[in-house]
């Protein structure tokens, strides 16, 4: 789609800088030096709530940092925390004095900070019930998270480790290696029980981002909620690299103005808290999305590969991999409302009774599939084509469809109106194609070989008009009409 050309992920210029740190702060503290326990004995947030003030850098030296209670800043100008092999260690659930959600709130929707930079520190959360959020971040402008990693289960019910806000339309901020690989339990197993709906999300994004937010080369595992997830109406996230695996609901799930998911990993192993689906992949709303090279596996799916919803007004998928299990999943699926979508460069390999693709929505504004290879054993008993489309105004060009599985498998089905099938392989158990109450189909340039007792193509008898030009069809045409 032309409105997504040239729409690549941002780098966030000026976040980070080769001078060094202390020039740009007025006041650099040691917390050490200036009474802070880095053995992990004593509660450090009295001594940080003292120290932090505007346009000043915390630094933290070797050592354990105990917290058992929330340090809040807010309405800040140019704040900095950064560790060096610095540890911290929260309080349990049932130790932690005050609000037992956060161990840094820097910055509120109301009161948000600006230039925030906290970076470098291991949080130890092996300990029972010390799951918590590390650190809540509204600024309206220069953010900058790098090298956070969460060791341990998130197991106290509480909100999950990181809530990311850009408030300014123009701000920026980064979020860098933010790993938070074991996940968390849901919130039935902690003791915030019913507290909550299902249990932490691993990442958070929410209604009052405005601005560009860059997710790059972070790690979340299974949470009971999602993973990933950005429910704001407005502004941009891009999410650069990474690996997001077995979250309910969504490993990864986007909204917002624009999206840009570029070189991640998405993947589905198990159903560590009993969801009924796990999309590992889910576009909720908004302007524009691209996928580009992601990898999506779900050797054991729960939900489908990618889903486009309803709100989202234009989707790319590109250069990509998406393999699909033995369940009756979908790879990618188009709801009926969504905009354009397209797919192009991409292998789609797929195992269970599914939809390899799967375009709803009579009244739906189209899709380009191009140099899409769909390969896989997956049968018929269920869905029987690789490629079902009822939408009108579709294209599917340079397609391989390659399913030799058993009970019947089809290659594409059109539903709609108005298509171009061109230049297209099919190979599949049963008939390739079928135009199943369609009409203005064009077929050209195509080869469609049945496997078992087929023909190469079948027009039911509600179809209209349907051209063939320099196919290849050795089982022969079945035309119904």
């Amino acid at each position: 789609m032309s409105g997504l050309a040239g729409l690549g992920v941002l780098s966030i210029a000026g976040v980070a800088s080769a001078h060094p740190l202390e020039e740009h702060y007025r006041t650099v503290v040691d917390v050490v030096e200036e009474g802070a326990d880095n053995e992990g004995n004593e509660s450090v947030t009295p001594v940080l709530r003292d120290l932090v003030d505007d346009d000043t850098l915390l630094e933290f030296p070797a050592g354990r940092y105990y917290m058992d209670e929330q340090l809040r800043f807010t309405d800040f100008e140019n704040v900095g925390f950064v560790g060096e092999d610095a540890t911290l260690v929260p309080a349990s659930y049932h130790e932690f004095d005050g609000p037992q959600y956060r161990l840094f709130r820097l910055g509120t929707s109301d009161r948000p900070g600006r230039d925030l930079r906290f970076e470098n520190f291991d949080v130890d959360q092996t300990a029972d019930d010390t799951g918590i959020r590390v650190i809540s971040a509204e600024v309206e402008d220069g953010l900058s998270v790098r090298r956070v990693t969460i060791r341990g289960v998130h197991d106290s019910g509480t909100w999950g480790p990181g809530l990311f806000n850009v408030l300014d339309s123009d701000g920026e901020g980064h979020v860098y290696s933010f790993r938070a690989s074991d996940g968390g339990v849901h919130v039935d197993e902690t003791p915030n029980e019913e507290n909550m709906w299902r249990g932490p999300t691993g990442i958070m994004v929410n209604g009052t981002h405005r601005g560009t937010l860059v997710f790059e080369n972070c790690s979340l595992g299974g949470f009971p909620d999602n993973g990933l997830y950005a429910s704001n109406e407005t502004g941009r996230i891009d999410v650069d690299g990474g690996w997001f695996e077995n979250s309910a609901t969504a490993s990864i799930r986007l909204a917002g103005s624009v999206g840009v998911i570029r070189d991640a990993v998405a993947a589905v192993t198990e159903n560590p808290h009993g969801a009924n689906g796990q999309h590992a992949i889910r576009l909720d709303g908004g302007a524009r999305f691209e996928l580009k090279g992601v990898t999506v596996d779900v050797p054991r799916p729960n939900g489908d590969a990618i889903r486009v919803m309803n709100d989202v007004e234009e989707a790319t998928i590109s250069d990509s991999e998406i393999t699909v299990g033995h369940r009756p999943n979908t790879g990618i699926r188009l709801d009926p409302a969504a905009g354009p979508l397209t797919v192009e460069n991409t292998d789609i390999e797929i195992h269970g009774s599914a939809n390899a693709v799967r375009l709803l929505g009579g009244d739906g504004p189209g899709a380009d599939i191009e140099d899409v290879r769909i390969t896989g054993d997956a049968p018929g008993t269920r869905n029987r084509h690789a490629i079902y489309c009822e939408r009108d105004d579709c294209r599917f060009v340079n397609l391989s469809v390659n399913q030799p599985g058993d009970d019947k498998r089809r290659g594409l089905e059109l539903r709609g109106e108005d298509y171009l099938v061109a230049d297209s392989e099919f190979e599949t158990t049963h008939t390739p194609i079928v135009v199943n109450g369609g009409s203005g189909v064009r077929i050209e340039n195509c080869s469609g070989r049945s496997l078992e007792a087929g023909n190469s193509l079948r027009i039911t008898s509600d179809s209209g008009s349907v051209s063939l030009a320099n196919n290849e069809f050795p089982d022969g045409v079945r035309d119904d009409r």
